[in-house]
């Protein structure tokens, strides 16, 4: 009984025998050990539990997303180092096969569903409800049993590295690749459950912050007064709301294949794969466009904030973004031009991918005259902002060259693709991220990350950007293909591949420049003297930073665009400060335990279905079910912030606004 135990863990539980999958698993148990330690010798146990995992308070919820995401950038970029490594010299297996198209698969998924997500979500909780002037989101439980949903599929997908194997036909997983004839093991169930669970978190999440910015306005903030970054926040949840219950029936769909042998997609079975890849892009183009609609924003924001002037072209921008939600599920067969859909299914979705370029093109015209004339200051998010400028532009000029279906069938599943892809994506979605947590980083925490290591980290990334993928958009028009990992020398591509991974490696420094910038911000502590940092103009500048736990003592009244700008204004003009209203006891939320153990059940019930343990998966359910019912029978959900602890609170942060 104790040899079988034994045998099973070493031959089919633990992945062995592959000295990198060793190393994560060591380096993951030493891990978790220190953990464990600190915890228990800080005795910070009853912290956790009180303050972070048991909290409905958004601002926290946003940090634990921001760190979930950070920890994920570093796994998907470790990722991306290995391939580079393995493509850097010809003939060469530093990764074997296998391995390196799990690593591609996984790469993939983290980065877009695991980095790119989170750290939205977590600007989305930290900023919009500052910026409407609310003091919670709509569904406080709800958005903590969005985080910890994304929380434990992203734990799911991730453990498959280390038990039971990883998943290896490709982030969007294609069949067959994806059913039992090509992937027999563990990984694409893992995968499958993963992804499901974290999406059920995107899906609630979405939801909650449409009526979060439909509902809970401040008095006076009509759809048109709302900052931009708010409507880059609701444009992308609209997305999110029609997007991902695609996502969910398709792996739904995939699941009951591979469980119980149905043939949605199998063709020998009577079904068709590319009903799957038809389905699979119907939420994976606007997926591109989920995370970086709300980069939109962000740029729209910093450009006004440091250009001292109100944003050019508000209306345009409301209807740009919009539009892009729009179109963005008209647009999914680009990436099949080459599948065979016939001339006028390609003539139709070439034309509608290159209108989505014109909304995207006009908020650059829009910023470029924000700009004009205005009164610039280039700190570290003003930088980030304007390197997004060239560098999307880039992006959006090969996307178009893409979009036309006869040039397609030569650039498709070239490395001249994947330049392009992570263009936007690094260049847009992390560019513009990072520019956003620059940017409300002082909000957040009270204090401002050190410039200086801030502007080496700015100029690496950029560096290393331009020198990784430059060159990949060569290698592809040389005829460098996707998706193999290894190639002979007489093809000419070793040199440029070679700078292709120091441009690469480039940005793992960078990344190592931001760990310590954050790390020395935290020794040399500098509290901000006032909740303005940068002599912001939207509500969250009004604020003491940190916020309170309430936000606002009292719900400001909104008359214009900029609403604290423009007070700020009338007040330096002379102007008399508005009266105060009296202060009221504060409706808030109660913290609650259950989204943290419903998620704990459904990672359970998830593990068991990929391992097919009925032990594993009627608990899970149960368990789901308990807390389900318990939620149900729960009256004590809120309480009241007396008047004197809101007096004592304001008095300690410097007054109430």
């Amino acid at each position: 009984m104790f040899q079988n135990l034994i045998d099973f863990l070493l031959n089919d539980f633990f992945i062995t025998g592959d000295p990198l999958i060793l190393g994560a698993q060591v380096s993951i148990g030493l891990s978790m050990v220190a953990v464990v330690f600190a915890l228990t010798y800080f005795k910070k146990w009853r912290w956790l539990w009180t303050e972070w995992l048991t909290t409905v308070d958004h601002k926290r919820i946003g940090i634990m997303y921001i760190i979930a995401s950070i920890l994920m950038l570093f796994r998907g970029g470790v990722d991306a180092l290995l391939m580079r490594v393995q493509l850097a010299v010809p003939q060469v297996e530093f990764l074997h096969a296998d391995h390196y198209n799990a690593i591609f698969t996984t790469h993939g998924v983290i980065m877009i569903l695991f980095m790119a997500m989170p750290l939205m979500f977590g600007l989305f909780n930290i900023v919009v409800p500052l910026q409407i002037g609310a003091r919670d989101v709509a569904y406080p439980f709800l958005n903590s049993l969005s985080f910890w949903m994304f929380f434990f599929g992203a734990m799911l997908f991730n453990v498959s590295f280390v038990i039971g194997g990883s998943p290896d036909a490709g982030w969007l997983a294609y069949p067959p690749l994806s059913e039992l004839s090509g992937s027999p093991g563990l990984g694409q169930d893992f995968y499958i459950w993963g992804i499901q669970i974290s999406g059920i978190g995107s899906l609630a999440t979405g939801i909650n912050f449409v009526v979060t910015i439909l509902k809970m306005r401040a008095p006076g903030m009509k759809l048109m007064k709302m900052p931009m970054f708010v409507w880059s926040v609701l444009s992308s949840c609209i997305t999110i709301m029609f997007a991902f219950p695609i996502l969910t029936v398709t792996l739904f769909l995939l699941f009951i294949d591979r469980y119980f042998g149905a043939h949605f997609f199998t063709l020998d079975g009577g079904g068709n794969p590319m009903m799957y890849i038809n389905l699979i892009w119907m939420w994976g183009h606007p997926e591109v466009y989920i995370v970086i609609l709300p980069a939109f924003g962000i740029f729209s924001e910093i450009v006004s904030a440091f250009s001292k002037k109100k944003l050019f072209g508000y209306k345009s921008m409301v209807f740009a973004l919009m539009s892009i939600s729009f179109f963005s599920f008209f647009t999914w067969a680009h990436h099949f031009f080459t599948m065979g859909s016939g001339a006028n299914v390609n003539a139709f979705f070439a034309v509608t991918t290159m209108l989505i370029a014109i909304p995207t093109g006009v908020k650059v015209f829009n910023w470029l005259f924000t700009m004009f004339r205005g009164k610039l200051t280039f700190p570290t998010p003003m930088l980030w902002t304007i390197a997004f400028i060239p560098c999307f532009v880039v992006g959006g000029m090969t996307g178009v060259m893409l979009s036309v279906a006869p040039a397609d069938f030569q650039f498709h599943n070239s490395y001249f693709l994947i330049a392009h892809f992570h263009q936007v994506l690094i260049g847009g979605v992390v560019f513009g991220y990072f520019a956003g947590l620059y940017y409300w980083w002082p909000k957040m925490f009270g204090f401002k990350l050190h410039e200086g290591l801030g502007k080496w980290a700015f100029w690496l990334w950029n560096i290393g950007f331009y020198v990784c993928f430059m060159p990949q958009y060569a290698l592809g028009l040389m005829g460098m293909t996707r998706r193999f990992n290894e190639y002979n020398f007489d093809m000419g591509w070793q040199p440029l591949n070679v700078v292709s991974t120091v441009g690469a490696f480039i940005m793992g420094l960078a990344f190592l420049f931001q760990v310590w910038q954050i790390a020395h911000s935290i020794k040399f502590y500098k509290k901000e003297p006032t909740g303005d940092s940068w002599d912001g103009r939207t509500l969250e500048w009004s604020i003491p930073s940190p916020a309170p736990l309430y936000n606002f003592a009292r719900v400001p009244v909104v008359d214009s665009e900029d609403a604290w700008w423009e007070e700020k204004q009338r007040l330096a003009n002379g102007g008399k400060p508005k009266p105060l209203a009296p202060l009221e006891p504060i409706h808030m939320p109660k913290n609650s335990a259950i989204p943290f153990l419903i998620s704990v059940s459904f990672f359970v019930m998830g593990f068991g279905f990929v391992w097919d343990w009925k032990w594993m998966i009627i608990p899970g359910a149960i368990g789901v079910a308990i807390c389900m019912l318990a939620r149900s029978f729960s009256y004590d959900t809120d309480y009241y912030i007396p008047v004197d602890e809101i007096e004592r609170t304001e008095a300690a942060l410097g007054g109430t606004k």
